[in-house]
């Protein structure tokens, strides 16, 4: 297992969690969709999952205790967390359907939509959309889908709520609580299917740079320009999805 541990793709993927993390403390997203946009480059998504999975169990459930005054348990267990969790079980059942090449270009779909998207918004006066409640519902489920199928559900969900009466703080403690109780599962899931127990090596040797990169973060919060600083990492993550997309 050492040799492997040292493998270049394993330490450029501590690299990418480094930065992840350190970009999730200094704006509150991003851990699983930057790490696995940067690692899927060099390792298969199916062995990422199993490592990057568990590691934001450690994140969310911190934050989940933290700002647990402000979750919205209407919004969280009526409506969010039913309909991503069938989602989340239903992509998870699609992923041995899927080969590695067609689960890596649907992800990277998923990820220069995404960053497109972000970078657009960026760039022009913040106006929130009304959707209807069907439709935000059918978001949330294909929000677990892609969730189940790459433990991001993230940007499908933020696009599925959009529109929906929350203020920044409950929005986020919700948010953060979906993630920890989805990606229970997906570990308690990978235990199951025997991915867990080859990633518990990498988990360990990962776990200090999680808490490195959330101290990072915290500590540049304040001193660089959040919106420029978005910009670049949606840059970065468009690149990315593009080179996943490339054939090859």
């Amino acid at each position: 297992m050492m040799p492997e541990l040292l493998a270049m793709p394993w330490l450029l993927l501590g690299v990418f969690i480094l930065f992840a993390y350190a970009v999730e403390a200094m704006t509150g997203f991003g851990s699983i969709v930057i790490s696995l946009s940067l690692g899927a480059l060099l390792l298969p998504i199916p062995d990422l999952l199993p490592v990057l999975v568990p590691l934001n169990i450690v994140m969310t459930g911190y934050l989940a205790f933290k700002y647990r005054r402000h979750i919205d348990r209407s919004t969280l267990l009526r409506v969010v967390l039913p309909l991503m969790a069938l989602g989340t079980l239903a992509g998870y059942g699609l992923r041995p359907w899927l080969d590695e090449t067609l689960l890596k270009h649907l992800f990277s779909l998923l990820i220069v939509w995404f960053a497109i998207r972000a970078l657009r918004q960026s760039f022009r006066a913040h106006r929130v959309p009304t959707r209807a409640r069907w439709g935000s519902r059918v978001w949330t489920f294909m929000a677990g889908i892609t969730h189940g199928l790459f433990a991001a559900g993230g940007p499908l969900l933020v696009y599925a709520l959009a529109g929906v009466n929350l203020d920044k703080a409950r929005f986020r403690a919700t948010l953060v609580v979906v993630w920890f109780c989805l990606n229970s599962a997906l570990t308690f899931a990978f235990a199951l299917d025997g991915s867990l127990v080859p990633a518990l090596a990498h988990l360990g040797l990962y776990l200090p740079l999680l808490a490195l990169g959330v101290f990072a973060g915290e500590r540049l919060h304040h001193r660089i320009d959040e919106q420029r600083f978005k910009r670049a990492v949606y840059t970065v993550l468009l690149v990315a999805g593009t080179a996943l997309a490339w054939p090859g």
